[in-house]
């Protein structure tokens, strides 16, 4: 049995939690959240559960999934101390120099971090086919207009009277994940896996046609040309998350247990 220390409790946190109760291979024996939150959070989950600010000393594994600002006030930390981390909120890493950050903390503790595939497939593809030589890697986001709500697409078109698709943005998968941060872990993790942020190409498109969040992956190579499209449907208590995003982390910890992995 893997002790595991969780950090975050939102949408995604609480349906891990919920998933793994009663996991073969998994316990989660600790959970990190805001002060303010602890005496809440231990309400729910009762007590066998440790309900913490910071991650306790005695973590072995830790998984993340509460947010961009979780990297730098507790991954890093942890990964200097020689824990093993697994981060979801991969879209962190297109802030300039933390990806050398945690790779030098996790070297200076001699851990690993994993960055998990979260709601986008092809992952594992992708970057083998990097061994060989990538020409070029692209994105293309693609919501219903009512998805692009609260973004610079409301400067840039009429969300409400568009009756075709309708491009709202063409660029690097940085710039990308600056101007439009909730599309940022599919952008940042197919660069990581791929080409790097600033040669990856990212297109964002508002579509009247669909009602769907569609990613779409065009990659070419030495390896061949590959496509991808992908419609995921959200978890039933937060829309704005993919399904696919949690069970990639149960994959994750399923492979770090399982005796045989795939």
């Amino acid at each position: 049995m893997r002790k595991l220390t969780l950090i975050g409790y939102g949408a995604i946190g609480r349906s891990l939690y919920s998933r793994l109760r009663g996991h073969a291979g998994v316990l989660v024996d600790s959970i990190v959240v805001p002060e303010r939150s602890v005496a809440e959070v231990q309400a729910l989950v009762g007590a066998s559960v440790k309900v913490l600010s910071e991650v306790p000393d005695h973590t072995y594994l830790l998984l993340e999934c509460a947010g961009h600002g979780a990297l730098t006030s507790h991954v890093l930390r942890a990964l200097e101390r020689g824990v093993e981390c697994a981060v979801l909120s991969v879209g962190a890493l297109s802030e300039p120099g933390l990806p050398e950050k945690l790779a030098d903390a996790a070297r200076r503790g001699g851990a690993q971090i994993h960055l998990l595939s979260g709601a986008i497939g092809g992952i594992d593809a992708l970057s083998a086919a990097r061994l060989a030589g990538l020409h070029s890697v692209t994105y293309t986001g693609r919501k219903p207009p009512q998805g692009w709500r609260g973004t610079p697409a409301e400067q840039t078109v009429d969300l409400d009277r568009l009756t075709e698709p309708t491009v709202i943005l063409e660029a690097s998968a940085r710039e990308a994940a600056r101007l439009y941060p909730k599309n940022a872990n599919v952008a940042a993790t197919i660069s990581l896996a791929g080409l790097g942020l600033d040669a990856t190409q990212v297109r964002l498109i508002a579509d009247p046609s669909v009602s769907q969040n569609i990613h779409e992956i065009d990659v070419r190579g030495e390896f061949g040309e590959m496509q991808i499209s992908m419609r995921g449907k959200p978890l039933a208590d937060n829309p704005k998350t993919s399904a696919l995003t949690v069970l990639s982390a149960l994959r994750f910890l399923d492979n770090r247990s399982g005796a045989m992995t795939i």
